[in-house]
């Protein structure tokens, strides 16, 4: 018998109990479609925060107060007040720090929001006009803080559209009307254009105002948030982080850099660690659903055992006429590889259209991972392979007389 029929004939033999080949190989489209499923939706998470970490701007630094580990300087945990206005001064003006190209310094805090009696809890950002050129901030209508807002200390507010939507409505032009935030009235005097994001990181959840407004009008607070820093380009981003790094150590009177009160972070830092959380969870998962391809592929061999046991008749009928131990072998193993291969291309096939909904549903970015499903595949022919081989050496090693006598 040559392989063509071989392969007709276990197409034949798995065609008469279609219920129980469908069985055997659901086993196996489960564990395909959850393992591509699973990959496909952790790559488009780990898209989708590179994108958000990108849109922040390029080539950026942010110093924070505080002792996080950030490559150039590494510093202990300290107070979160130890930045201020002059810090950013400081760097803008110094003559031994020539890679930076903008600087933006920026105090933030949450804050209650009042318009009539519609109210939200967003953020609040003091900032510079500067801020708009490093982060990369477009509006949809109406102006950003100007530098006479910061000098004159000016009530006014610069609105993203999620803002918009929970204090006025979808669609509304908010542009001229007032807002409430604490005791003080601000002007709205333009609106961002969207961005994407959801919870703390939602870009479009932000309201801007001057600085100088939110520092002594707001909050009274003297110290900042962070301070962002545009380096000049990529290549000068270490150069800048070292700069800054020993200026402000310098300024706060540090010797040992292990022992700074603040930290600086580049998009780098944020973005690697970004995707180690986001790797890590995809490894997990797919290791979840690999249990569920492994599953399958017990029960493909837990299948192909009953079927042997149902077909010992067969099977001594055939080495009685002369068949080889080794076609006995290659049907039965043949017969496992072609469920694991079927229901590897279902499960691709289900894998492809549930990352598709759920990116969709989850506005998550469509990514489909070619890697994943050339894995996925391999692994099932190798299931079917592993678990096909012990129930083909049982067939063949059946004696012929035994097997035309089993009942």
């Amino acid at each position: 018998m040559d392989f063509g029929e071989l392969i007709i004939e276990c197409f034949s033999t798995l065609t008469i109990n279609k219920m129980r080949t469908g069985l055997a190989i659901l086993g196996i489209v489960i564990g395909i479609g959850s393992v591509i499923a699973l990959i496909s939706l952790g790559q488009a998470s780990q898209k989708m925060v590179e994108n958000q970490i990108q849109s922040l701007g390029s080539n950026l630094l942010t110093v924070q107060p505080g002792g996080q580990s950030n490559g150039a300087v590494r510093g202990a945990q300290g107070g979160g007040t130890t930045l201020t206005l002059d810090d950013a001064k400081a760097i803008q003006s110094s003559p031994t720090i020539t890679t930076v190209k903008t600087i933006s310094p920026e105090y933030s805090k949450r804050a209650q929001v009042i318009v009539g009696r519609n109210n939200t809890n967003t953020q609040i950002y003091g900032v510079y006009p500067a801020y708009a050129e490093i982060r990369k901030i477009t509006l949809s209508s109406g102006v950003f803080i100007s530098t006479r807002d910061v000098e004159g200390m000016s009530k006014v507010a610069v609105v993203g559209p999620q803002v918009v939507t929970d204090l006025f409505g979808e669609g509304a032009n908010p542009v001229g009307k007032m807002i409430r935030i604490g005791v003080q009235s601000l002007k709205i005097i333009g609106v961002t254009t969207a961005k994407g994001g959801s919870g703390f990181n939602n870009q479009d959840d932000i309201i801007y105002v001057p600085l100088s407004t939110a520092q002594k009008q707001l909050f009274g607070a003297s110290n900042l948030s962070s301070i962002s820093i545009e380096a000049k380009s990529q290549e000068v981003m270490t150069q800048t982080q070292n700069d800054v790094g020993y200026l402000l150590l310098a300024r706060h009177k540090f010797s040992d850099p292990t022992q700074a009160d603040f930290s600086i972070m580049s998009q780098t830092d944020i973005l690697n660690t970004a995707s180690s959380v986001t790797g890590t969870f995809t490894t997990l998962l797919s290791g979840i659903a690999g249990i569920s391809l492994l599953v399958g592929g017990i029960g493909i061999m837990n299948i192909m055992l009953v079927t042997v046991t149902e077909r010992t008749r067969e099977i001594g009928l055939r080495k009685a006429l002369g068949a080889k131990q080794k076609v006995v072998i290659l049907q039965f193993l043949f017969e496992a590889i072609i469920l694991t291969f079927t229901g590897g291309i279902i499960g691709m096939i289900l894998g492809i259209l549930i990352s598709f909904v759920l990116s969709s549903t989850m506005n998550l970015p469509f990514t489909i991972s070619w890697p994943a499903i050339l894995l996925a595949m391999g692994v099932s022919g190798i299931i079917g392979v592993l678990f096909g081989w012990y129930p083909a050496q049982k067939a063949s090693k059946l004696q012929p007389i035994e097997a035309l006598r089993y009942e």
